[in-house]
């Protein structure tokens, strides 16, 4: 009966946990599409602005690994502006081989702006996900 009682506490407080959590404002950046372009490779992201607040910057360091697991290219996605509570779909074009792209990383941002924003934000509240068959995430 303890065992019942402690499972059944555990259980309400996660997924109190997890209601807290989904509902703590977010930007959501989603990894949407990584599809072989003229210049490379085309990474297609979706980005929803669930702060409370407009973004006037955002921009992101990411690290892509390769097929053996090693950085192959650091570089700065920018975002430019992020309306709040609207849905974005942005592309970057890198001089890389889809194929060979296994894992992205978010490494930092760096530009996070906007009025009553604070500087941290960008990355504290970071909520990636992924659709491309690439592994995606802080």
């Amino acid at each position: 009966m303890i065992g019942l009682l402690a499972a059944a506490f555990a259980a309400a407080g996660s997924s109190a946990n997890a209601q807290e959590q989904a509902e703590r404002p977010a930007l959501a950046l989603e990894l949407n599409a990584a599809q072989p372009s003229q210049k490379g490779c085309r990474l297609t992201f979706v980005v929803t602005n669930g702060l409370g607040a407009e973004l006037s910057k955002a921009a992101f360091e990411i690290a892509l690994f390769n097929e053996v697991g090693v950085v192959d290219t650091l570089t700065v996605l920018d975002f430019k502006d992020l309306p709040s509570g609207k849905t974005k779909v942005t592309r970057f074009d890198l001089p890389l081989d889809c194929a060979k792209i296994t894992r992205v990383l978010v490494n930092r941002a760096v530009d996070c702006a906007g009025d009553g924003v604070e500087p941290s934000a960008c990355i504290r509240q970071l909520a990636p996900g992924t659709k491309a068959k690439i592994a995606f995430g802080l």
